[in-house]
């Protein structure tokens, strides 16, 4: 593409609304350096393919030349954004959130030129700030404004709990934007009063406010947004067999939005590849191997694909099944599965256990103790796609 067709793309892909379009497209196509930031809090430990799709619109601004500033909530991540919640989000505790954050930066680094970002922790700066000035900055805001959000006001419609805390999140992302002195803040829709508060701030510190561009949302494995509190989400850390069958299990209504919003592949061509592959299984068999060779590289990304097509396609188990050797005796099924990561918890493999989604030698295995018997073998599997060899 040349500079006028990426302006365009960064403008219009994935994009749900702009604040100002015409302020920023003016700074685009007059070649001024931006600074463009995204705070992305770490209430998880992986970062998931509906957040990336922000990353690879930060990506975009740093191909056109602009600052990618990429903030790490380590301190809003303990206080929590409940921007797109039903209900009021627990707060994570320092540890908890030093926990998940421990690999950001290198799955960020996945999807960002690294030579060309600037990323800060927000407690460099959170953390000092005294109740007067939090007290100046709040006096910026109605509770009318607060408690006019669509999903706020729902909550005290029904008469649940909305915490204080909550009303001071706005004020913390929106000065982060003043200390890194934004000129364009990356959001999802959700963020969007988070994102004016930025402006707001701004102004109040005698900055020029920064305009805002947001992205849709995307859903998750079964159909609601993709949320790591529901665990409907396909991390970007994901093994490329795992990342594969996650991306072909999607709803077949998803796979043209899946085209635009994860991959990397022009619109255009996405409009001609959906054409001339009118299958909804062709169609998702090409989008999980262009999102998997973005994490993955081409290569696994294509053994994924032929794993898949002989493992589901043809009925055949994959060939390279992780083994173990079990003592003759009965064992503990649910410490197994944790024991060999192949789910996260006990809770976990009870659910699944009890849901017929652990199979034994392709029986469904529904007790909680499995007997390993001298000369026998075992294949495990769980789920769709985790297996195991049992000697």
């Amino acid at each position: 593409m040349n500079k006028q067709e990426l302006i365009k793309d960064v403008l219009e892909r994935c994009v749900e609304e702009i604040v100002h379009k015409k302020s920023l497209e003016q700074k685009l196509k007059f070649g001024k350096k931006l600074r463009i930031k995204l705070g992305i809090d770490p209430t998880s430990p992986n970062i998931h393919i509906g957040r990336a799709v922000i990353l690879w619109k930060l990506r975009a601004f740093q191909d056109l030349g602009h600052t990618a500033v990429f903030i790490i909530g380590d301190f809003t991540g303990q206080i929590g954004d409940t921007s797109d919640k039903d209900s009021e989000r627990p707060m994570l505790s320092e540890e908890q959130v030093k926990e998940n954050l421990q690999t950001y930066l290198k799955q960020a680094y996945k999807i960002l030129d690294k030579s060309k970002t600037e990323y800060y922790y927000n407690s460099k700066w959170l953390k000092k700030l005294g109740f007067a000035e939090i007290s100046s900055m709040a006096n910026q805001f109605g509770l009318n404004e607060f408690s006019s959000r669509e999903n706020i006001k729902k909550r005290l419609d029904a008469g649940k709990r909305v915490s204080l805390r909550e009303l001071l999140y706005p004020l913390m992302q929106g000065f982060d934007s003043v200390k890194v002195e934004a000129d364009v803040e990356l959001g999802a829709t959700d963020q969007r009063f988070n994102m004016l508060a930025g402006r707001t701030l701004q102004e109040f510190y005698k900055q020029k406010p920064q305009d805002i561009l947001m992205t849709g949302l995307i859903e998750g494995t079964d159909g609601r947004k993709m949320s790591s509190s529901w665990g409907n989400t396909i991390n970007i850390t994901e093994d490329a067999n795992e990342m594969f069958g996650k991306l072909m299990s999607i709803n077949d209504q998803l796979i043209n939005r899946y085209f635009e919003y994860t991959t990397r592949v022009p619109l255009a061509e996405i409009k001609s590849l959906l054409k001339t592959n009118p299958h909804p299984r062709d169609q998702k068999l090409i989008l999980a191997f262009e999102v998997t060779k973005l994490y993955h590289g081409e290569k696994l990304a294509e053994q994924a694909r032929q794993s898949f097509i002989a493992q589901f396609s043809n009925k055949e188990l994959p060939e390279d099944i992780p083994q173990i050797k079990l003592p003759t005796k009965e064992h503990d099924l649910l410490e197994l599965l944790v024991s060999q990561k192949l789910v996260t918890s006990k809770s976990e493999a009870r659910r699944l256990v009890e849901q017929g989604g652990v199979k034994v030698n392709q029986n469904k295995f529904t007790q909680y103790k499995i007997d390993i018997v001298k000369n026998q073998s075992y294949i495990l599997q769980v789920g769709k796609r985790k297996y195991l060899r049992i000697n």
